[in-house]
């Protein structure tokens, strides 16, 4: 591979789980002219750019993972952020990923060049190049949502996102503001509040919190999993069908999430004895509305004496404090965003030009949308891992980008036997797929269970991140790229076969 090449065949954008998983699977299928475009100075995306205290992963290891590349040596249940992002250096490291990866080069701008059928992509290091093929693994809770408070500037102390915590700044004997209890919140709150002098807690609306099952996994469980595989394999089937059980209360039978409410409330009681407190934390809609988080300390922190909840809406930030709408003023040395991601608008502006010059944002300006999660009618070639309602609420993202890595590959591989140059999922299939989509996700607990959740866009109110059913049904609908759904314009007849990087001058034909 020419690693100066201003041309390449297959441009990855992003060295998270979804990067590392694509640029694996091409590499093993002999594709080999592609890169990985990385905006920092090394891979891992969310888990190198999330390392605040207590950061760690709500669904279990042995799920969490590659089903490739099963880790024999987590050391706990559910892995703290600095294994996975170790696991995630290992894989690159193992399958040989070094000559493909491009730091320090993140991607500013995508044009679909349609004379030439190709991507022309500029990055943050000035470099430009042309791609045939562009695959975007940048994730769907990779930018900060900040809240917008009239006098956020004037605050004179330290502030920060969790995704940008700064470790160098240190908390003890502080008196700390913390904006946001979602599920960056929860882990973090128990790390500080032993440190901090005051902590308050705004909270807009309280979660629903069920026991976490974690426990450290033993040195003989490490030594079985290392020397005897099959072990391992049969503890990743036994959560997973655990974890896929669950798609039933909240996609399929919405009521049964009335009794898993139950066991949250049964928790919440357990942990908090004082009724007022008790009270401020019960949340006023159906479990599962709302991501489920999972904690054993969450609660406990925030019976502390040094702790306050505050539920009055925030009205303003001065130099030294917080205001809320009553006018009681909560002094703060530190403000910490806990406020999550902007999961519906994943891209910024002016980032993914399409066919006619059109901007992926205003193609999405009623709701990201997406052929299997996948592909967008008008941005040829351009393949999404992660995209619009491909997230979980019940079992491990890793499902999800294995299978959509398998559709990508697969249409990759059509297009190199059939002389194709470039694909265009048809406007009219991918509408009736979102349309039977959003049918199914009326019905879910995410639509039905009276909360406004991340998960719904907020100028249309229909769900966009979400996947409404099992990872097993949509490792179905994944399973084979159909040619028939797309416009695929071919190659000119004297272009070589083997070569289908190279800059192409208009289709001669199309398959329809």
């Amino acid at each position: 591979m020419n690693v100066q090449s201003d041309s390449i065949d297959i441009a990855i954008i992003g060295s998270g789980f979804a990067g590392l998983c694509m640029a694996i699977k091409l590499k093993e299928a002999g594709l080999t002219d592609f890169f990985i475009a990385e905006q920092a100075d090394s891979l891992g995306g969310t888990w190198r750019d999330n390392h605040y205290p207590g950061c760690a992963c709500d669904v279990q290891s042995h799920v969490y993972s590659f089903s490739f590349a099963p880790n024999p040596d987590w050391t706990r249940q559910f892995a703290p952020q600095a294994e996975i992002r170790a696991y995630l250096e290992q894989c690159a490291e193992r399958f040989k990923l070094a000559p493909y990866l491009r730091f320090g080069m993140g991607l500013v701008r995508a044009v679909f060049d349609e004379p030439l059928q190709r991507w022309q992509l500029t990055f943050s290091n000035g470099r430009q190049v042309s791609a045939r093929v562009l695959v975007s693994g940048m994730g769907g809770l990779s930018r900060p949502a900040l809240p917008d408070i009239p006098g956020l500037d004037s605050f004179k102390g330290e502030r920060f996102h969790s995704q940008q915590w700064n470790h160098g700044y240190s908390l003890k004997g502080k008196r700390v503001a913390v904006i946001g209890t979602g599920a960056s919140a929860i882990q973090f709150v128990p790390k500080i509040a032993p440190q901090v002098a005051h902590l308050d807690l705004f909270q807009r609306t309280p979660p629903w919190i069920m026991p976490k099952p974690d426990r450290a996994i033993s040195s003989t469980e490490r030594w079985l999993f290392n020397h005897l595989p099959f072990t391992q394999r049969l503890l990743r089937g036994a959560f997973y069908w655990a974890l896929e059980g669950r798609v039933v209360g909240f996609a399929l039978h919405p009521r049964l999430m009335k009794m898993v409410q139950k066991i949250a409330q049964r928790h919440l009681h357990k942990q908090v004895a004082r009724p007022s407190l008790r009270k401020t934390l019960t949340p006023n809609y159906t479990i599962g509305c709302k991501r489920v988080l999972i904690s054993n300390d969450y609660y406990p922190a925030l019976a502390r004496s040094n702790v306050d909840v505050v539920t009055n809406p925030v009205s303003r930030v001065e130099a030294d404090g917080v205001v809320t709408a009553d006018g009681i003023k909560h002094p703060a040395d530190c403000l910490i965003f806990g406020t999550g991601f902007q999961a519906t608008d994943p891209l910024p502006r002016d980032c993914i030009i399409g066919r006619g010059g059109v901007d992926l944002m205003d193609t999405w300006r009623d709701g990201a949308h997406a052929y299997k999660g996948t592909t967008v009618p008008g941005y040829p070639n351009l393949f999404l891992i992660v995209g619009p309602n491909t997230g979980l609420g019940h079992n491990s993202m890793i499902l999800m980008i294995e299978a959509q890595v398998t559709y990508i590959l697969d249409a990759l591989k059509q297009m190199q036997r059939h002389r194709i140059a470039t694909v265009d999922v048809k406007p009219a299939v991918e509408h009736t797929y979102n349309q039977q989509l959003q049918d199914k996700l009326k019905r879910t607990i995410w639509n039905t269970g009276g909360c406004q959740s991340w998960y719904l866009d907020p100028r249309t109110g229909k769900n966009t991140t979400l996947w409404p059913g099992s990872t097993w049904r949509f490792k179905q609908v994944t399973r084979q790229f159909a040619l028939k759904d797309y416009v695929a314009n071919l190659l000119p007849v004297n272009a070589p076969a083997e070569s289908l990087a190279t800059s192409l001058p208009s289709a001669e034909g199309s398959l329809s």
